[in-house]
């Protein structure tokens, strides 16, 4: 099976709508998918958790169907979302000095695409 885990870092909403988009289409077509927030992204998951706001099906596709994988404890500390990210239930890793590591994911066979 191929794999690949994205990692959203851009906090602008569109380009968060395009990793999400990404994924459910990897999805779709038989690929292993994984999401990692990262960096300013971080500060989307609370709007993006708002029933109606724009992107938030996407969102809620994203969580529903397991695709995200991990936030970074840093970045949602910085950007003011950890409480918002331990509210959802997302997963908080911070393995790396704060931050997610992406050495498993190579190591377990993904590709690691960044946005």
């Amino acid at each position: 099976m191929k794999k690949i885990a994205l990692l959203a870092y851009n906090g602008e909403l569109t380009c968060f709508a395009h990793v999400m988009l990404y994924a459910l289409d990897f999805e779709k077509k038989g690929y292993e998918v994984k999401v990692v927030i990262e960096g300013a992204a971080t500060s989307l998951i609370t709007e993006l958790a708002k029933t109606g706001a724009p992107f938030a099906n996407l969102y809620s596709q994203l969580r529903d169907k397991n695709l995200l994988t991990c936030i970074c404890k840093a970045c949602s500390q910085k950007m003011g979302t950890l409480a918002e990210a331990e509210k959802q239930g997302l997963a908080i890793v911070g393995d790396m000095q704060g931050h997610p590591s992406i050495e498993g994911f190579v190591r377990d066979g993904y590709q690691v695409i960044s946005f």
